[in-house]
């Protein structure tokens, strides 16, 4: 939770975090450096056609429908970009719960990659594997849902070195920047 990354960085448990939203706490500095789409995704063998089809033809409320009865993969400690994407497309928060949980967003693109079921995840996560075929892009949403990511880590630090060297290669990877 990004609570408690935060209570942790401020308590020196944590030297570096990457995060969606920016505490308040006076001791942590907050740097704007990329953004993410929240976006539906699913494994090869889903079909996308029949869900655009659906959506083209019936609407929201069918897509709505036809979402709910496929398989879905969520996080147990995280299940914030599902219900921030329900919530602006659907109007409400998900009335189901995800078939499996696994533990964390990168395990979520992995099962995916087995061919069937469908999660709602950060773009960034999972380009690559759009890009091979090996899991496919659903939906960006009717209205699309982008976050700005932050880095965030203690004004005073004995580690500015290693989270400076550590922040570049998160924006080479990224690819992004985002100048605030």
């Amino acid at each position: 939770q990004y609570r408690e990354m935060l209570d942790q960085l401020d308590k020196g448990i944590l030297d570096l975090i990457i995060t969606p939203k920016k505490g308040i706490s006076p001791n942590i500095q907050h740097e704007a450096f990329s953004s993410e789409r929240i976006i539906l995704v699913g494994g090869r063998d889903v079909d996308v056609q029949e869900f655009e089809k659906t959506l083209n033809s019936k609407g929201t409320e069918y897509a709505e429908e036809w979402l709910r009865n496929e398989k879905w993969y969520g996080t147990a400690g995280d299940m914030e970009h599902l219900f921030q994407f329900w919530i602006l497309n659907f109007g409400h928060k998900p009335d189901f719960r995800p078939n499996y949980i696994v533990p964390n967003l990168n395990s979520i693109v992995r099962c995916l990659k087995g061919g069937s079921g469908v999660a709602v995840v950060p773009d960034f996560l999972c380009r690559k594997e759009i890009e091979d075929g090996e899991i496919r892009l659903i939906w960006e949403g009717e209205k699309k849902l982008e976050n700005t990511l932050y880095f965030g880590c203690r004004k005073k630090t004995n580690y500015l070195q290693e989270i400076d060297h550590i922040k570049g290669l998160f924006r080479k990877v990224m690819g992004k920047e985002i100048h605030v």
